[in-house]
């Protein structure tokens, strides 16, 4: 089981620092866009539209490497005072009570409409804009999924160490 979670993490830690470099992508990419239109008077709409693909990216496939990294912000008043092995049973009932349910739903609600959007390969209202809007709705059904997978290891790398604390 130890294997799995590592390897899981292992994937989730590759994806999550890959993905980071966008952030700096997506500086670039804003600068050039900005410079094009107010020094040039250019308009660069893929490349802005780029900066939403990008901050999908991030935001949404990155979230499950933010709860690998146990980043994700908490309202711990109480959280912080408990003990370390009550802790591992708060994150365990948050990740099966409420984390994985969320999943569920995102995956069950947004599956059609995603569907809907590859069957016409929906591309951008704008002119000019990336022909690829599917791709970007796509990245709704990948979050879930991830986060999902994320889920598997945080549990089973809290099941170990419940096991070990016995």
């Amino acid at each position: 089981m130890r294997r799995i979670a590592e390897a899981i993490d292992y994937f989730q830690d590759a994806l999550g620092r890959n993905l980071s470099w966008l952030t700096a992508a997506m500086v670039a990419a804003t600068v050039v866009v900005v410079t094009l239109r107010y020094g040039f008077g250019i308009g660069a709409i893929a490349l802005q539209e780029s900066v939403i693909y990008m901050n999908a990216l991030v935001f949404l496939a990155g979230a499950a490497w933010t709860l690998k990294e146990n980043r994700h912000v908490r309202v711990d008043i109480v959280y912080s005072k408990l003990s370390p092995r009550r802790q591992q049973l708060v994150n365990l009932i948050g990740h099966l009570a409420l984390l994985a349910p969320m999943c569920v739903a995102v995956l069950v609600w947004s599956f059609d409409w995603v569907l809907a959007s590859w069957r016409i390969r929906e591309g951008s209202p704008e002119v000019g804009g990336i022909p690829a809007v599917f791709l970007l709705k796509t990245m709704i059904l990948l979050m879930p999924i991830l986060l999902l997978v994320q889920i598997v290891s945080e549990c089973i790398k809290i099941g170990l160490a419940l096991r070990s604390d016995d």
